[in-house]
This record gives structure tokens, sequence and C-alpha cells, in this order.
């Protein structure tokens, strides 16, 4: 555990835990649900990865491209592979890639949605449920920062997702050989030299989220910040992370 008490934050749900351990070093209303916008596309992204072949290509369909607002601009009849979607939903967040994954793996939004709340199941959410692979608001639809600290040790053991969401921006190529610059929307990235994902995630309903991962002196924390503003996402996740983070080498 650090030896200094948590810095204040201004987020009204948070938790930090220790990843090698599973450990909570702290907690702020952690179990309280909560809808938690793109924070979802994690879990996302590890159900298309248990379907595997990532390799495999799909052509997208106009079904695809009924989402806003964050879109990546993907078009109906283009072809992709699983693995080039996955690194644009979680670098840049697009809902339109998010939908065409989800109808790939499983045929429509709605089956996904069964397939998402499985795998979070079988990890261990013991307080979730989710309606669509994006995260855009839904009734009924919720997690909690436990729950979201969970998914994130899940996603972290994964070294390909570890690296996508470590990547602070790629040149994406569509399907015409247009390219376009993707910027990771964690700016915690650009803060703190050791911090290495994950996923931010904004809705009206859910106020600004993040999940954010860091190593330092021989230890991997994760930071769950959700309900947070604008003004306050970047500096409580920073906070927790150097908290957690910056002291001696573990022994």
């Amino acid at each position: 555990m650090p030896r200094t008490p948590a810095p204040a934050i201004a987020a009204p749900r948070s938790i930090v835990v220790d990843y090698e351990t599973g450990r909570v070093l702290y907690a702020k209303n952690a179990d309280q649900p909560c809808a938690v916008a793109s924070t979802q596309k994690l879990i996302t992204a590890l159900c298309v990865f248990d379907a595997g072949n990532l390799n495999k290509k799909f052509t997208i369909a106009k079904s695809d491209t009924w989402v806003e607002p964050t879109k990546l601009g993907i078009l109906p009849g283009e072809v992709y592979t699983r693995r080039k979607l996955v690194g644009a939903l979680l670098v840049k967040s697009g809902n339109d890639v998010a939908r065409a994954l989800a109808r790939d793996n499983a045929g429509s939004e709605a089956k996904f949605a069964a397939v998402m709340n499985r795998k979070a199941r079988s990890i261990g959410m013991k307080n979730s449920n989710f309606l669509n692979p994006h995260g855009l608001t839904a009734k009924g639809q919720y997690s909690t920062a436990r729950d979201m600290a969970i998914c994130a040790r899940e996603a972290y053991k994964n070294p390909v997702i570890r690296s996508i969401t470590n990547t602070r921006s790629y040149t994406f190529q569509y399907a015409n050989g247009r390219t376009k610059r993707l910027t990771n929307t964690n700016k915690v990235l650009k803060r703190l030299s050791y911090c290495n994902g994950m996923k931010t995630g904004t809705t009206r309903a859910s106020g600004r989220c993040l999940i954010s991962s860091g190593t330092l002196n021989g230890r991997t924390a994760i930071v769950v910040v959700l309900g947070a503003t604008t003004q306050t996402v970047w500096n409580d996740s920073e906070k927790l992370l150097r908290w957690a983070l910056e002291r001696p080498a573990s022994r």
C-alpha cells in the first residue's frame, strides 16, 4: 500500500487497484452503478479477441454506420480485418467500428450484448449489464468502478490490447487508400511517461470517464475514474496514478 493517504479527487466514483494482485488500494463509491460510456469498449475488445482469427476480413454493412456521434467514417461495402478495426476502436473510440465488430461477432448488437454479459460474468464482474458495444446511453445499461477495474485487469493481460491502448497515435488506412491520423483520446498518456493505457468515455449520462494504467518501479496500477468533468478527469486520474506508483520499487 502507498504510505500516504490518497489524494482528494472531484470525481464521484473511483477505484485504484494493483494489477498483479487485484488488491484495492483506494475506493470511492466503487460499487455504485452508473453509465460508463466508451470505457466498456474494453469488454467489446475482449469479446472480439475471444472470437479469434483477428486477420479475418469482413464487409461493413449500412446498419453499422447508423450511430452517432463519434464515428471513424467507415462506409458500407468496405472490407477490413478485425485487428485493424479493434485498433481504431480503442484508440479513437469509433462507435461505427464498435457496431461493425459486434455484428461480425454475433450477428446483431443485441446478440453481442449477450456475449458481453457472459464475458463480464466469467471474469467476475458482478454488477454490470451491457446493452450495446459502444457505451452510448441505454436504459438498463450500467457498470461500476470496481467492475470496470476487473475488466481493465483482464484487458491488460492481453499484450495486443495493452499495446493498442498505449499507442499515442497511428495512421489508419481506409479501404479506398485514404489515410487518417488517429490520436489517442487519453490525455494522461502525454502527461505521465509511465502511463500505458487504457480507455476514455463520455456521454451526458456518464460524465467524463477514464480507465488509466501505468507501470513504474516494478508496479502496475489501474485507475478508474467515473462521472468526472472535463476539467477534473485528467487531474483526478493523474493524481491517483502518481499516488499509487511514485514510491520506492517493490522488493
